[in-house]
């Protein structure tokens, strides 16, 4: 899109984002098929974009910067894909491969958009702790400072491991992972369309305020990693699709009464690896 503004001058272009579970509906026995079936929802999110200068006091957010990745590898490739398994039954398969794709793909995303939203003084110091981490040979990597430069961060729901990895790895807090927990409670993986519900969290709980800048990261099979950071141009509070159950989250507990009966399909190779310890693995090498 923000290739078409360039050659087309005061447009408009609306994007739907959008998950439809029926196409990868499976009915087969094999458990890393299995996940898609009790973790995606079907949903969707649209949002109407503008370069017209015109209409910027109508406007609610300003895009700062975008980055994309796309991992060519085979093994991230299959990390998430539609195929047959070996009865024949069509479904989405989610591979041991997977955590490693995401990380590395998130890994490559970040150094190209931190730069361009974070404060030059926290790139300037997080440079220098890790060099200085590098030449002494310590194990523990630093993180940098998100919060230097962004208040608001909507990570990809797309479960629970990916988003206590990431919160992990960036070091957030529970209040900023909130919304996006509360969102997988109620929405599921919603896939491309979930990070606006993530962020009509926000909106409802009227946390957003002018000047304040949002993170969206998003990941998907390929294996892509996506993220950009708008900035709020006015304080932001109406009503969305959370309306009729806003005033119930965040809920006491997040226990899945079902948890007990279908734990036996999740796999412990599906847990998302932090980036600390990717980075390691970069450093050993």
């Amino acid at each position: 899109v923000r290739r078409l503004f360039t050659v087309r001058p005061n447009a408009f272009a609306l994007v739907v984002s959008t998950e439809n579970i029926g196409a990868h509906w499976y009915q087969g026995k094999d458990r890393s098929f299995m996940l898609s079936n009790v973790l995606f929802r079907t949903g969707g999110a649209s949002i109407l974009l503008t370069n017209d200068p015109s209409w910027k006091g109508r406007a609610i957010l300003n895009l700062v910067a975008s980055a994309r990745t796309h991992l060519s590898s085979d093994e991230a490739y299959g990390a998430a894909l539609q195929v047959e398994d070996d009865q024949g039954y069509r479904g989405f398969r989610l591979s041991k491969h997977l955590p490693q794709a995401a990380v590395e793909a998130l890994v490559h995303n970040f150094r190209v958009l931190l730069p361009k939203v974070l404060p030059a003084w926290e790139i300037a110091r997080y440079v220098v702790v890790y060099s200085y981490t590098f030449c002494k040979r310590r194990r523990r990597t630093p993180l940098i400072n998100m919060k230097s430069g962004i208040q608001h961060f909507c990570v990809h729901p797309g479960g629970r491991a990916v988003i206590d990895g990431v919160g992990r790895s960036l070091g957030l807090g529970e209040e900023d992972l909130e919304p996006s927990r509360m969102t997988l409670h109620r929405f599921g993986n919603t896939s491309s369309g979930g990070l606006w519900y993530v962020l009509g969290y926000m909106e409802a709980k009227k946390r957003l305020r002018g000047g304040e800048k949002v993170l969206m990261i998003s990941l998907g099979a390929g294996f892509m990693c996506n993220s950009c950071v708008w900035e709020v141009l006015r304080d932001v509070g109406d009503v969305n699709v959370w309306g009729d159950c806003i005033q119930r989250y965040p809920p006491l507990t997040l226990v899945n009464p079902f948890a007990d009966k279908f734990d036996w399909i999740h796999q412990d190779y599906m847990n998302f690896i932090r980036l600390e310890d990717y980075d390691r693995a970069q450093f050993d090498m």
